[in-house]
């Protein structure tokens, strides 16, 4: 008689797995190979050694005969009897039928009949549709349907979530039930540990003493590594539908110690957001003593959230904020605020009286796409004086602007509705003389032009200035401009541009305004413009030290008949100054109101050089005018003679280690630096120096708009270890009174500077910070400003 229990070792011949799934021999033949099963009554058999007409790893045999006495119960002499079908047992359905089929490989396979179990040993694996197991060992009660895996487990759900356990117990519809010392690595990022858990047959996963952790655990090397920082929990759940994980008595460890208790937080493993609170700021200030802020985070819906904040001081009252975002069909738009009632400076002279009044800082922007042409772009920015924002550290813009904008933009045409608000913050500027622009339109129509082939572009646009206490200036002109570019046989690139243009102003209280540049004429006022020009480059390529060259001569010539300039009033063409970004340009005004007449010819050159890893390119040019309106183009600009300064540009990079920007103009007979601007980068991503220059050395004394400056800017951060840093920073004026006699400085003033040390691996992010600032604006004092603060990744802590 067989053993109750008896032992089969499947084979991975392909004759076994000829036998036919109804085969109880071939369910236990197919050695390392996949196989069908429904977790549903069927009929199963085993035998000791390996079955007749079939093979062991190491002994491969023929097939059988179709009529073999094992398949007819017939005895035969050497086989053992066929057994027979396990009592009450119900046929194997097709996969057609509504079971689970699961697919397992497993090197051992073994029937306990007892206690209708049947165990797989050694590398096992059960597939069922997006889900697998693998484990040491897989029984499974086919009286209970329980599925029991031990050993190495690593259960795999349709998410794509991973699990690791010792133990993993499983249903009949593969389900996991119970699960001891398991580790939860999520497919969005994110690892669960725990001592027990429980899967629930919608899948939510229930954990028992549990921490968590969206850090590495291992270096970029390969080693093991403590997490930065971990969550531990008496009790975790995790919802895969919702990718949301809810933690009871949560605590936050930060490099293995305890630090802060975290009650009823949740937490998306999408990278989603949940209500809850975040985690606080601390600053200490000279203008408000030491300032503690927490926030508190609510998400309305899956497009739409709302975050309060509170501020607490202890040199000032308290303050509070609130950010609002909405994400709609059309577009998106936020709506942030801050509110308090706090002294200030009465007056903006620096007076130390002061008084307790509201104050606040409103924020809100936007965008909506309607269609594709059609858009709607909004800002608005207002404060309650001119130094809140810089007290509260909130921002350091000397003005605030306000804007809204419609668009329509398809491929021949664009049209612009727009109106501008401007709010000043600087101490001593008269709000009145700042403009409103309402409304301003600009419309444009691109057409082909069906003689030459060159385009045609028409352009209207109209403009209204509105001042409190200044000058009103209105403007309306039409435009049509038309280019024509070709290249010859010798490779020339030549462009014809023509242009005709005629303006309508209107502007009063012409007086107010306190220069008298600007100013123009009163009453209505019109001109015609007129301009013709032709650009001529030759690009030429060659070889150059191991790579290739470019050398780029050019030469342009614009003509334009006089123009009023002096009788239009001038509010957008002020800040004229030749630079490397202008020198071609057919009007090296910024502008509209000012146009540059007469003759010129600009001559100039481009040089690049790009060979691996490194690239050149430098610019240089000159222009001279056959006659120059000195009214318009004062001294100091490097345009009011004749022949112009000469200005260029270099540039340099070097991989992603080196980059270099060198601006300049040249006095034409001095060949003094007029203007000197530096900026360059040196070094990697972790450890790097960056410096600015920049030096305005003009002699403009007409004009407020070209006063001479000269400043430096400096920062440089140093890592060492594996994560850590140091840096510092400073912004300092180098103008002294001679260059600027409204400044009271030596030629060395430090304006603002930083130094702190920073940690920064995969998951945290945190640091102290020290800021001092130099200059006192209101009751934004000078002083001494430190931060501290920590951001931990995949958390969405800030």
């Amino acid at each position: 008689m067989p053993s109750p229990r008896r032992r089969a070792t499947r084979s991975c011949s392909l004759q076994a797995r000829s036998l036919g799934a109804g085969s109880s021999w071939a369910r236990l033949a197919a050695s390392a190979c996949s196989l069908a099963f429904v977790l549903a009554p069927a009929q199963l058999a085993a035998q000791e050694g390996a079955a007749a007409g079939m093979a062991t790893a190491q002994e491969p045999v023929d097939l059988p005969d179709a009529a073999d006495p094992v398949f007819t119960g017939e005895q035969n002499e050497g086989l053992p009897q066929a057994i027979a079908p396990v009592p009450g047992a119900e046929p194997i359905p097709s996969e057609a039928d509504d079971g689970r089929t699961i697919h397992f490989e497993a090197q051992t396979l073994s029937y306990d009949e007892p206690s209708d179990t049947v165990t797989a040993a050694g590398n096992v694996v059960l597939r069922s549709g997006d889900r697998s197991v693998r484990a040491d060992r897989v029984t499974w009660n086919r009286q209970s349907g329980e599925i029991l895996a031990a050993g190495r487990v690593r259960f795999v759900d349709e998410n794509g979530n991973q699990l690791y356990s010792d133990t993993v117990t499983l249903t009949d519809e593969f389900e996991t039930g119970a699960m001891e010392d398991l580790l939860l690595a999520l497919r969005q990022g994110g690892r669960l540990a725990a001592q027990s858990g429980l899967r629930e047959a919608d899948g939510t996963i229930t954990l028992s003493r549990a921490a968590y952790s969206a850090c590495a655990v291992t270096t970029p090397e390969g080693c093991d590594k403590s997490p930065s920082w971990r969550i531990t929990a008496e009790r975790v759940s995790y919802d895969p539908q919702n990718s949301e994980v809810r933690f009871r008595n949560a605590y936050l460890e930060l490099f293995g110690a305890r630090i802060l208790p975290l009650p009823g937080l949740a937490i998306r493993t999408d990278g989603g957001a949940v209500a809850g609170f975040l985690v606080p700021d601390l600053r200490i200030s000279e203008s408000n003593g030491v300032e503690v802020s927490g926030s508190y985070y609510w998400r309305l819906a899956p497009n739409k959230d709302l975050t309060a904040s509170a501020y607490l001081f202890t040199g000032a009252p308290p303050m509070v904020s609130g950010q609002y975002r909405q994400l709609a069909d059309e577009g998106a738009f936020q709506i942030t605020g801050y509110a308090t009632h706090s002294s200030r400076i009465s007056s903006f002279t620096g007076a130390p009286t002061t008084e307790r009044d509201p104050r606040g800082y409103l924020f809100a922007n936007g965008k909506f796409q309607f269609t594709p042409h059609w858009s709607l772009t909004g800002s608005v920015r207002v404060a309650s004086d001119r130094t809140f924002l810089r007290r509260y550290d909130i921002s350091r813009d000397d003005r605030l602007r306000s804007m809204v904008e419609l668009e329509r933009i398809d491929r021949d045409s664009y049209l612009s509705i727009a109106g501008w608000a401007v709010q000043t913050l600087r101490l001593g500027a008269d709000q009145g003389q700042v403009p409103l622009a309402l409304p301003a339109i600009d419309y444009r129509k691109r057409l082909t032009d069906p003689l030459l082939g060159g385009q045609v572009e028409l352009q209207a646009n109209s403009l209204a200035i509105l001042r409190r206490d200044g000058q009103d200036t209105q403007r309306a002109f039409a435009r049509a401009r038309w280019d024509l570019r070709r290249i010859t046989g010798l490779g020339q690139v030549v462009q014809l541009t023509g242009m005709l243009r005629g303006d309508v102003y209107h502007s009063d209280e012409n007086l107010l305004t306190p220069t008298p540049l600007y100013r123009g004429e009163p009453g209505w006022q019109g001109r015609g413009i007129a301009l013709a020009a032709v650009d001529l480059q030759w690009p030429l390529i060659g070889p150059l030290a191991g790579g290739e060259q470019v050398f780029t001569p050019r030469l342009q010539l614009v003509a334009t008949p006089p123009i009023r300039n002096l009788a239009i009033p001038n509010e957008d063409a002020r800040a004229i100054d030749l630079e490397d970004s202008n020198l071609f340009a057919l009007n090296r005004f910024p502008g509209y109101d000012r146009i540059e007449d007469g003759v010129r010819l600009t001559y100039g050159f481009d040089w690049q050089l790009r060979r691996p890893g490194l690239e050149v390119k430098s610019t240089l040019g000159q222009s001279y005018s056959l006659d120059r309106d000195p009214g318009i183009l004062i001294d100091g600009t490097g345009l009011s003679e004749r022949v112009s300064d000469v200005v260029g540009r270099t540039e340099v990079r070097f991989r992603d280690f080196v980059k270099f920007t060198h601006r300049f103009r040249l006095d034409k007979d001095s060949l003094a630096i007029r203007r000197n601007e530096i900026d360059a980068t040196v070094g990697s991503a972790r450890t790097y120096a960056e410096i600015g220059y920049l030096r305005l050395n003009r002699d403009i004394t007409e004009v407020e708009d070209l006063q001479d400056r000269e400043e430096l800017r400096a920062a440089v951060r140093v890592a060492f270890l594996d994560y850590w840093s140091v840096f510092g920073s400073g912004v300092f004026n180098l103008t002294d009174r001679f260059e600027d006699p409204t400044l009271d400085s030596d030629g060395f003033e430090a304006i603002r500077t930083r130094l702190g040390i920073a940690y920064q691996d995969d998951c945290i992010e945190m640091g102290l910070t020290w800021r001092r600032d130099y200059v006192s604006s209101g009751d934004a004092e000078r002083g001494d400003t430190f931060q501290l603060y920590f951001s931990l990744r995949n958390l969405g802590f800030r």
